[in-house]
């Protein structure tokens, strides 16, 4: 069998890692070798924390929609209670939402759970 040399693909694999790190600072995109640390760094940062991130938002959600119904006299918590004794299903999203952009929206809400 005939010997192979594997130049041509790793030129390709080399500019392809390259490419992926164009923009970063310093060896990390002139350097194989930094280079491809940093995309494998980066690669198991962003799977770890996407979990981290959804929290986050509701983190944040919670603490606007507290923000809204302080203005009404009632605890974020009660205000969740009434929402699910009344059987009304907007998510914790729409409804920090609603509070930051519609206002008037987020009174009727009040309004219907009082």
């Amino acid at each position: 069998m005939p010997r192979v040399k594997g130049g041509q693909n790793a030129i390709k694999r080399r500019r392809n890692i390259l490419g992926q790190a164009k923009g970063y600072r310093h060896g990390r995109s002139t350097k194989e070798k930094l280079a491809k640390e940093t995309l494998h760094k980066g690669a198991n940062h962003s799977f770890a924390h996407r979990k981290d991130k959804k929290s986050d938002n509701r983190r944040l959600w919670q603490t606007k929609i507290n923000a809204a119904v302080r203005g009404f006299g009632i605890s974020y918590s009660q205000f969740i209670g009434k929402l699910k004794g009344k059987n009304i299903e907007v998510d914790r999203k729409i409804l920090s939402d609603l509070a930051q952009n519609n206002p008037e929206s987020f009174e009727r809400v009040m309004n219907t759970i009082k």
